[in-house]
């Protein structure tokens, strides 16, 4: 009995042939990631090719580092070490370290992250700000020895002068760039002196540009409050901050043209043609005002103003007959009412009540003329005022009463200025007109 052992020492044996194995603590493994679904923390799926599946192990730890997400059916290199468990006798793999066959994890990762970002809605044009006309101060996020803020500076001051720039100096490689970048982006939209941000860097690999596919920074740019065009790499390189940037340039050079898209000559020459619009359109008015107040000048009614009263005399007199013929009708029919109410007095026989009605009514009858009386008159001296005013108008009663009218081409002139040597003008006096030449003109 002695010659057999438990199942126990067995699996123990094993195991420490396993443990002990150098050629096992450190195994390089090639398989199809199965039966993978995700837990809270940690990952415990299979790898299995056309022969063998193999139970693979990955720490909590070890898959928040991964830089992206196992799917089912994705293949996968691997390094770990085998384990056995002993209470069901079967081994695995403890996975340290796992990357996609065939193409990079961060390749890998930045579609992922991509199509995560896509689906949310960060790329959607409707979150797009259209860019400052006119922007008077523009922020760059860049690192301040690259080209990048050289190539923007000597951009902009060639197409408009005047613009300032400020530098936000931020890392765009390496450990902690993402969160550098994220963090002035930040900071930025915390002033209210800036119109724009350019961020950008030059060009590398897929690795240098890292930080501008982070997701905390695609976090920044969509919820910056100032318009951002983002400059990351060579017209190839994309990024994911390049899909949620409100403009993408390929160049530093092409960042600053979007940042000025009109130059200083443009804003001149925009202005030159205004002002030769308003000066032409003003010159226009001139002449149309100084037209009509040539036709106004010979116009019958300066020369005639009587006739802008003429139907008004008319209109008064109208109403002035009407007036007087409705007071004297209803003067006749108070008149007529009398009599006949003093008749019936009279056959009633009612002594010293008439006298008193007739005394009544003959104040009545008073009070009524001197009423009608006052209004007609008080018409009548508005109207008479009036016409003095308009008479007073009238060039020919101003020239009876010893005064000239000088003009020149049938226009009025009212200063010296108006007469040069040599003009033929008229004079219009109260006995006659003179037509006389100027011999010499004294200002």
């Amino acid at each position: 009995m002695s010659d057999y052992l438990s199942v126990s020492h067995l699996t123990k044996y094993l195991k420490m042939k396993i443990d002990r194995d150098p050629y096992l603590e450190r195994v390089y493994l090639t398989g199809q990631v199965s039966n993978f679904r995700r837990r809270p923390n940690h990952q415990y799926f299979s790898l299995k090719d056309e022969g063998a599946v193999i139970q693979a192990t990955m720490w909590g730890g070890i898959y928040k580092k991964l830089g992206f997400d196992l799917e089912e059916g994705m293949k996968i290199n691997v390094i770990g070490r085998i384990e056995l468990y002993p209470p069901s006798g079967s081994y695995s793999i403890i996975i340290e370290k796992a990357e996609p066959d065939g193409i990079g994890a961060l390749a890998i990762q930045f579609e992922q992250l991509k199509k995560k970002l896509s689906e949310a809605g960060y790329f959607d044009d409707r979150h797009k700000q259209a860019l400052p006309q006119f922007a008077t101060k523009i922020g760059v996020i860049t690192s301040p020895s690259g080209a990048v803020i050289r190539d923007i500076i000597t951009t902009v001051s060639r197409r408009f002068p005047g613009i300032d720039i400020l530098l936000f100096p931020t890392k765009v490689q390496g450990e902690g760039a993402a969160q550098e970048v994220a963090a002035n982006i930040a900071r930025a939209n915390q002033r209210n002196d800036l119109d724009l941000l350019i961020v950008g860097r030059g060009g590398g690999s897929i690795e240098d540009l890292w930080a501008f596919n982070e997701e905390i920074v695609v976090q920044a740019i969509f919820e910056s409050r100032l318009p951002i065009i983002s400059s990351v790499g060579h017209e190839t390189d994309t990024t994911l901050a390049d899909f949620v940037a409100d403009r993408r340039a390929a160049t530093p050079t092409a960042a600053a043209e979007l940042a000025t898209p009109v130059t200083k000559a443009d804003i001149l020459s925009w202005i030159a043609e205004r002002q030769n619009r308003a000066y032409q359109a003003t010159l226009r008015q001139i002449h149309y005002n100084q037209e009509r107040l040539v036709k106004l000048s010979s116009s019958v009614i300066f020369r005639q103003p009587e006739r802008l009263y003429d139907g008004y005399v008319q209109k008064l007199d109208k109403l002035t007959t009407s007036l007087t013929n409705k007071m004297e009708y209803q003067f006749s029919q108070v008149k007529q009412a009398q009599a006949m109410l003093t008749q019936r007095l009279l056959s009633l026989d009612l002594g010293g009540k008439i006298n008193r009605y007739q005394e009544r009514l003959a104040i009545q009858e008073k009070l009524l003329k001197s009423h009608m009386t006052s209004q007609y008159d008080s018409k009548l001296a508005r109207f008479e005022k009036a016409q003095d005013a308009l008479l007073s108008l009238d060039t020919n009663r101003i020239i009876a009463r010893g005064y000239a009218m000088v003009q020149k081409n049938g226009k009025v002139l009212s200063s010296s200025k108006d007469i040069s040597k040599g003009d033929k003008i008229n004079i219009m006096m109260r006995d006659g007109r003179l037509d006389v030449e100027v011999i010499e003109s004294v200002k």
